[in-house]
């Protein structure tokens, strides 16, 4: 067993600090596309993030809620190189010639009673249809998200729908969305 955890083990209670998980604060919205003749992760999905900016962040997938205290900011500029960038991101890949269609789709519930915001719900697509399908497709998502679940004592409101697609030229092409993270709270639970 490893010393220094052995260590921290006899730290006296009144010099510990719990922690509860993490809570997402601030967000900004991205997307881009990208195409390679090479290959998809290092080639067109590289390069996809590289046009949507965050090319320079080891990217890390949520699944689809937002809490309450999530604030939509612009885009920061200083992004460090090989930081981890957590977000909900849609991707669809493909081949020359086929379309590539991501999107995203979010909305605020808020109590019907107290009109308190409650938190979010994300919906991601990643396929082949046309933006206008997908659109079709997120909006389906999320109803279906809403209604079984939230839809007796929350109102879903401000849904915002985001989304990229393209046909590459070359032989293979990556669409993205991505709703990327920038901050945390973190809750001391004593």
């Amino acid at each position: 067993m490893n010393k220094k955890f052995l260590q921290t083990q006899s730290i006296p209670k009144e010099k510990k600090l719990l922690l509860g998980n993490r809570i997402p604060k601030d967000f900004f919205i991205t997307s881009g596309t990208g195409q390679s003749d090479i290959t998809i992760h290092a080639g067109s999905y590289h390069l996809a993030l590289k046009d949507a900016g965050i090319e320079r962040c080891n990217i890390v997938t949520y699944s689809s809620i937002l809490p309450a205290i999530a604030t939509e900011i612009e885009t920061p500029n200083n992004l460090i190189h090989g930081s981890v960038m957590e977000t909900i991101l849609a991707f669809s890949n493909a081949s020359e010639d086929q379309i590539a269609t991501a999107g995203i789709i979010f909305g605020w519930l808020y109590d019907k009673v107290t009109s308190e915001k409650y938190g979010g719900l994300v919906c991601e697509y990643s396929g082949h249809e046309s933006e206008e399908d997908a659109i079709k497709s997120l909006k389906l998502s999320l109803n279906e998200l809403y209604t079984n679940g939230f839809e007796e004592r929350y109102e879903i409101k401000d849904v915002k729908i985001i989304t990229r697609s393209f046909v590459p030229d070359k032989k293979f092409g990556t669409a993205i969305v991505a709703l990327c993270f920038t901050n945390y709270v973190y809750p001391a639970i004593e």
